[in-house]
Formats: C-alpha cells, sequence, structure tokens
C-alpha cells in the first residue's frame, strides 16, 4: 500500500481573508486563552485554507511549545471531506460561537494546569451571499503554564464531532 500524499499547506492570507484574530487576550486566564484559541482554530475561510488544520496552524501561539511543533510536523493525508467541500464551493469563511460548557465535572485548576471544556458552533457565510451551517463540536482542553501568573498554553485537544440532528420526516399523506 503505497502512502498518501499529503495535502499543502493554506495560502497566504489575502486583505479580503476572513479569519478571527483575537487581540488582548489575557494570557493568565485559563478561560480565555481556551476561548480565543477555539474561535482562531475554527475560524476556516475557504479561499485560503485547505482544510481545517490551516486554522488549526493559525491557533498555534496558544499552544504549548511541543503542541506547536506536533502539529506543524503534521501533514492531512486526505482532503477535508464533504461538509468542506461544500463549503469551499461557495469561497466560505466560519465564524464560531464559542461557550464554555462549566458544568463543574472537571478537576479544579491547579497554579499550572487547567481544564476547559467548550462548545463550538459555526456559521459558514458564502462569499456568493450562501449562508449555511459551519463546525459544531465539544473541544476539551489540557492548559499548562510554567508557574502562577505566567500565560497558560493548550497542551492537548481532544474534539468530539456533535451529530448533526435528524432530518424532518417527510410529511405523510394522512389516510381517512
Amino acid at each position: 500500500m503505497a502512502p498518501k500524499a499529503s495535502l499543502p499547506p493554506g495560502r497566504p492570507l489575502g486583505t479580503d481573508a476572513h479569519v478571527p484574530s483575537p487581540s488582548g487576550v489575557d494570557g493568565t486566564d485559563a478561560t480565555a486563552v481556551s476561548e480565543a484559541w477555539a474561535e482562531v482554530a475554527y475560524g476556516y475561510d475557504t479561499k485560503y485554507d485547505y482544510g481545517p488544520h490551516d486554522a488549526v496552524l493559525r491557533s498555534a501561539r496558544w499552544f504549548t511549545a511541543s503542541k506547536a511543533a506536533a502539529e506543524r510536523s503534521y501533514h492531512p493525508a486526505s482532503g477535508a471531506g464533504a461538509e468542506w467541500n461544500t463549503w469551499a464551493g461557495h469561497r466560505a469563511w466560519i465564524t464560531v460561537d464559542v461557550t464554555a460548557d462549566d458544568d463543574a465535572d472537571g478537576p479544579a485548576d491547579t497554579s499550572v494546569l487547567a481544564y476547559r471544556a467548550l462548545f463550538v458552533e459555526g456559521t459558514a457565510h458564502g462569499r456568493d451571499g450562501w449562508t449555511g451551517t459551519g463546525p459544531r463540536a465539544n473541544v476539551y482542553l489540557k492548559l499548562t503554564r510554567a508557574g502562577g501568573g505566567r500565560p497558560w498554553h493548550v497542551a492537548e485537544v481532544m474534539t468530539v464531532e456533535a451529530a448533526d440532528p435528524p432530518s424532518s420526516p417527510s410529511a405523510s399523506p394522512s389516510s381517512t
């Protein structure tokens, strides 16, 4: 079996790129870092990105050094899938709403370790006026830092894609 050729990285962003670039993020606030990371990591622009991984690479400023190196060395071996192809057909960009999922089930923060659970819900905006559903996922992050008062960095990410809701049953004729 021959290995697959990996996809090239995305194109350099032009002035018309629609990608988030949060500023003023408080690096000492684990929740703020988590939410900024998710906004960027899911903020795709299919005019410039070949796949979702290009946005993940843009979010690397919030990774630990080892996580950033691992993501930079990762090369997707296949296309991004049917959903991406739909977005790309409309040259769409994605905006996301990020909601903290604080159900108090996670471990308590320590001075150097924090966990965050987020729900990401995206909307695709086509350059042709089309609007559609973007990515939806539950995202679980492990953050670390060198010591109290130092900036938090994303060390691990686990993503569970949200299931698509079932389509409405078609109306059936009533029997009389």
